[in-house]
């Protein structure tokens, strides 16, 4: 059976078809509803396991932009689902340099320090993303195992411009029209949206660095 990878960028599928060019993709465009539908689509399609790819915002102050986190769980507002055994220690012996710990699965981003911290503290995640969740949640439903590798892009002391929160269109791929239109509103907002790329190039390229990695196809149950 191939496996389903659920990502939130048009950018991140296509490092994930390099990879995985057997396994079954869906891109959720950022927005956690659509990556619920996605998931399911994946299960229907006859996906073995799920595993949630791309890039995450960092709450932990040590890791910084490119730092790869396999999760030990994913946290919710809702509770705590737990990943798949053998797909995380498969995840860890493979990329012995990535941070094994939880993620928050988040319905929003996570736009400043404090949004962050707070998410830090009241869960002991070290990185938040939009789609996990659904893929935990539709794993749990279908009896399916489930991981997730993320990188990360923004650490936690930075924040996002709201330039940023509206950036993505419905396939997942830079909205340029509406990006250009919020800066000619608030061009202050560039020197950090300048940052903000140049952080996800970081991460995009620590997920392009797995292209060498021995021991890359995905184990499914």
């Amino acid at each position: 059976m191939p496996a389903g990878i659920v990502t939130g960028l048009a950018s991140e599928a296509a490092i994930a078809r390099r990879l995985w060019p057997d396994a079954l993709i869906g891109c959720a465009a950022s927005r956690p509803e659509k990556a619920m539908v996605e998931a399911a689509r994946l299960a229907d399609a006859g996906a073995g396991a799920l595993l949630s790819f791309g890039i995450a915002g960092g709450l932990e102050p040590d890791l910084v932009p490119g730092s790869l986190v396999v999760a030990t769980e994913i946290v919710t507002e809702d509770g705590r689902h737990p990943c798949h055994p053998a797909l995380r220690d498969w995840l860890q012996a493979l990329l012995p340099e990535a941070r094994l710990a939880p993620v928050f699965g988040s319905d929003r981003p996570a736009a400043s320090p404090a949004d962050k911290a707070s998410l830090r503290a009241r869960s002991g995640a070290v990185a938040v993303d939009m789609e996990s969740a659904a893929v935990a949640s539709i794993a749990g439903r279908r009896g399916l195992p489930f991981a997730v590798l993320r990188a990360i892009a923004d650490p936690p002391e930075r924040t996002l411009p709201p330039a940023a929160l509206d950036a993505v269109d419905d396939n997942g791929r830079p909205a340029i029209g509406r990006v250009l239109r919020a800066l000619l509103r608030r061009p202050w907002e560039l020197p950090a949206l300048l940052r903000l790329g140049r952080d996800s190039r970081l991460a995009h390229r620590s997920l392009e660095g797995l292209f060498g990695r021995a021991g890359l196809r995905l184990p499914v149950a």
